[in-house]
């Protein structure tokens, strides 16, 4: 008789366990992944420039870096990185009286709108055309915003490949 109740018991359990088992579990719902373009879309302002001789850094002459911060307007540089509402990008402005290494207006993307996960830098490609389709400047995000809000970029020029300086821009939010 005992086993008899074991068995009812357990019969009743396995009939059961099913029903308990269909439960959903709310997660909450799902949320697309913060992109780069989320991070450095906005107006930005130069806080430091710094001009790097990179072939007198490779043969370890110095002076290797020049701050132009407070030199030939470098102080008044902005760049407009604008998105549209799906955090696509869509154009660029520059800003301020410095002398411009790229055009002032143009169209710009990501090679890839996440972070790299083997810690390279970030490229940002800028364009003549909307269609995206002439590349005129490429620039280095070397330090992404986050909770010190400075974006930092790197523009290099290169001969036959090789570069021979590079600037440097620290950036923050500027002011509206």
């Amino acid at each position: 008789m005992r086993t008899l109740k074991y068995l009812y018991v357990f019969l009743l359990m396995v009939a059961v366990l099913p029903f308990v088992s269909c439960n959903d579990t709310d997660d909450g719902s799902f949320v697309a992944p913060i992109t780069i373009y989320e991070k450095i879309n906005g107006n930005w302002a130069v806080t430091s420039l710094k001009q790097i001789d990179e072939v007198a850094k490779a043969n370890a002459q110095t002076p290797t870096e020049m701050t132009l911060t407070d030199q030939f307007g470098f102080s008044t540089f902005t760049i407009n990185l604008n998105v549209d509402t799906n955090n696509e990008p869509t154009n660029y402005l520059i800003g301020g009286t410095a002398p411009k290494f790229f055009p002032t207006e143009g169209y710009w993307s990501l090679e890839y709108p996440f972070q790299n996960t083997d810690g390279s830098a970030s490229i940002i490609n800028l364009y003549s055309d909307a269609a995206k389709t002439i590349q005129v400047a490429q620039l280095s995000v070397t330090s992404m915003p986050s909770t010190n809000k400075v974006l930092e970029l790197k523009f290099s020029r290169k001969a036959k490949g090789v570069t021979f300086v590079s600037y440097v821009y620290q950036l923050s939010p500027a002011q509206q």
